[in-house]
């Protein structure tokens, strides 16, 4: 079973050195990946529904940190060899996706094949007011951008839609391998969006269950190999026995938060949590 470390880019490991400490010991332990989110602004006052609590409300202040995800995981990149590298997640009807092309093929480059592209829809309106993106076309923005990264990695360079047009549109270098991308989502239209289009799927919700049989369902329509899916779930609690039961309705990764420890404390603890967890879990 392969185990990924949750917002490692967060407090209490915004500083460079807690950064630098945190990815190296991740690598050294075996840890499978970094997965960093991403918001670029947090507007104070806002009326849309957080998703992912009771109240409606985000579980953070406006004044956050979130670093950007790219260039954490670049800046992380060059102290460690081995650790996977993901945005968990992007929300790419944000950005321009020919731009991301070449950011993102750089890094794999560079990385020697260690990036993933963690995306999402986005679920944030007043953060896309902010950043100038229209939000209700974002479902139509997010689709054909995947097909805009995956032709500009590809040598054919060729893509024709809606929002972006070109011929032959070398773009240089090429990832070093294939860059996976895993949908995010806590709905069945994601859970379906991500059968026909993704490598992995990580619904953020309670009870994967039936979001991933959506999956597969999508993925089996599409004429694809439903198993082929890297299907993900964070584990709660983070124990042995839960990363079994998620293994037996098919998880291939676990995901997990790191400990949450001043930075003079984390060696130590970083190496408890991989004797009493990563160790145990790694053969399962």
């Amino acid at each position: 079973m392969r185990i990924g470390l949750l917002s490692p880019s967060m407090p209490p490991f915004t500083d460079p050195e807690a950064a630098k400490t945190l990815a190296r010991l991740a690598d050294t332990h075996g840890v499978d990946s970094l997965w960093v989110p991403e918001h670029v602004v947090l507007p104070e006052n806002y009326t849309t529904r957080y998703p992912y609590s009771d109240d409606g409300r985000m579980p953070v202040a406006a004044d956050w940190p979130y670093p950007d995800p790219l260039a954490w995981l670049s800046f992380v990149a060059g102290v460690t060899s081995s650790v996977r590298l993901v945005t968990g997640m992007l929300v790419l009807p944000q950005r321009n996706p020919v731009v991301l092309a070449k950011e993102t093929a750089t890094i794999d480059h560079l990385s020697g094949g260690r990036l993933e592209l963690g995306l999402g829809l986005g679920w944030f309106r007043e953060e896309f007011a902010a950043v100038g993106v229209d939000f209700a076309d974002r479902a139509a923005r997010f689709e054909e951008y995947v097909g805009v990264l995956r032709a500009l990695w590809s040598g054919d360079e060729t893509f024709s839609g809606a929002y972006h047009s070109f011929a032959a549109a070398r773009c240089y270098p090429k990832p070093a391998g294939s860059i996976p991308l895993i949908m995010g989502g806590h709905s069945v239209a994601a859970a379906r969006r991500a059968g026909r289009l993704a490598d992995g799927f990580f619904p953020a919700v309670g009870d994967p269950v039936p979001l991933f049989e959506e999956c597969r369902a999508a993925a089996a329509e599409a004429g694809r190999d439903p198993s082929s899916i890297d299907l993900i779930a964070e584990a709660s609690p983070v124990t042995p026995e839960r990363v079994e039961q998620l293994r037996a309705i098919g998880v291939t990764r676990v995901l997990v938060y790191p400990p949450q420890v001043p930075l003079d404390e984390l060696p130590d603890a970083f190496e408890a949590f991989a004797a009493d967890f990563l160790r145990q879990v790694r053969d399962l």
